[in-house]
């Protein structure tokens, strides 16, 4: 295993530092046993998941409980508790026990009944193992792969908005990893996301964004197979709904987003047709027409993509000349607050471009 995330020290040093940061816990128990027993609780829970009255009650309310000291006793053994740094060997036990028995797709039915505090920590607790290697495998892959199913009940976790975020952060996580990442693209489910962006609570909607831009940007090779093979309803949407909303945060993250995949080298082949669309460059002019600079500002970084295009259709071109008045006059007051010489010379660029085109 190459180590925990945080820098480790020797087991010595560690163990007298306190507890959780050594390789026993708070109540003397090893990693291995710190999961075995969070296993047993979680699936107790698991398998009363409504208020069930009674004696029962109150030994599931206990159960929820202990559930949130044992995720955050693997807390302090991943991170540390503040006294001591993380141990390696114990990270390396932590891990290859989380990875068995279904005890993350048990975290997960579980997250619902947690108080906030507990929700969070199980964030922090998945994105250190998801990074972690043992014997230079990545576990979480590997169980992933075998385990896909658990990407549609988090995706399932985004029509409640009270565990939402903390679905999307797994989610995330787990898309690091290149099988669950393709997974998710080739399902339904990124047809969702453009409803989930458009979310009335910005929290919500801005995580979604988040959890889609990480699916579209991580793993360069699967983005570009997927938009490939979905372009024309993906960049339908994406224009319609992303590019062209009325809100303005929404609006500026995605063309920026846009520019992004459309300048990934790997995304050649899907430039090349992007650019000789008519729409697309009618949605970018009116783009550069919005009353907000940073709008203007990131649109532009995407119609130089069209003025560069050396084997422009003649629709665009024809679209182009009939506007070059208009295009030359918006580029020659077109200025930032700021100088930046980049932007002065990627307009003057366009402006050569622009002037230069003809029919």
């Amino acid at each position: 295993m190459t180590g925990c995330l945080w820098p480790c020290v020797s087991s010595a040093h560690a163990t007298s530092a306190g507890s959780g940061a050594g390789l026993f816990g708070a109540r003397g128990r090893s990693p291995t046993e710190v999961v075995r027993h969070l296993r047993d609780l979680l699936r107790f829970v698991a398998d009363h998941p409504e208020r069930c009255g009674g004696k029962l009650e109150g030994k599931r309310s206990q159960k929820i409980i202990d559930i949130s000291k044992g995720i955050r006793e693997m807390k302090f053994i991943l991170y540390g508790n503040g006294e001591g740094d993380p141990v390696a060997e114990a990270c390396t036990q932590l891990t290859t026990e989380f990875f068995k028995d279904n005890t993350l797709r048990l975290v997960i039915l579980c997250v619902p009944f947690m108080d906030l505090e507990t929700q969070k920590d199980v964030g922090f607790v998945f994105q250190n193992l998801a990074r972690q290697r043992v014997d230079s495998r990545m576990l979480a892959s590997d169980y992933l792969e075998v385990n896909l199913d658990l990407l549609d009940i988090l995706m399932a976790g985004f029509d409640n908005t009270d565990i939402m975020i903390h679905y999307s952060s797994i989610l995330r996580d787990c898309a690091r990893h290149q099988v669950a990442a393709r997974y998710v693209l080739y399902s339904q489910h990124m047809k969702k996301f453009f409803d989930y962006i458009q979310f009335p609570d910005f929290s919500i909607a801005s995580d979604a964004f988040k959890t889609f831009k990480e699916l579209l940007t991580r793993h360069k090779s699967s983005a570009a197979e997927f938009f490939t093979k979905n372009y024309d309803w993906f960049f339908s949407e994406f224009n319609f709904k992303l590019v062209q909303s009325s809100n303005y945060v929404i609006k500026r993250q995605s063309i920026q987003l846009l520019g992004d995949i459309l300048t990934e080298r790997t995304n050649s082949a899907v430039l090349l047709r992007y650019v000789c669309s008519t729409e697309n460059l009618k949605v970018l002019m009116n783009l550069l027409r919005d009353s907000s600079k940073p709008i203007q500002v990131e649109a532009f970084h995407v119609f130089k993509l069209f003025t560069a295009n050396k084997n422009k259709p003649r629709e665009i071109v024809t679209i182009l000349v009939a506007n070059k008045g208009k295009l030359i006059r918006f580029l020659d007051g077109f200025t930032l607050e700021k100088e930046d010489r980049v932007f002065e010379s990627d307009k003057a660029q366009v402006l050569d471009n622009v002037i230069a085109m003809k029919l």
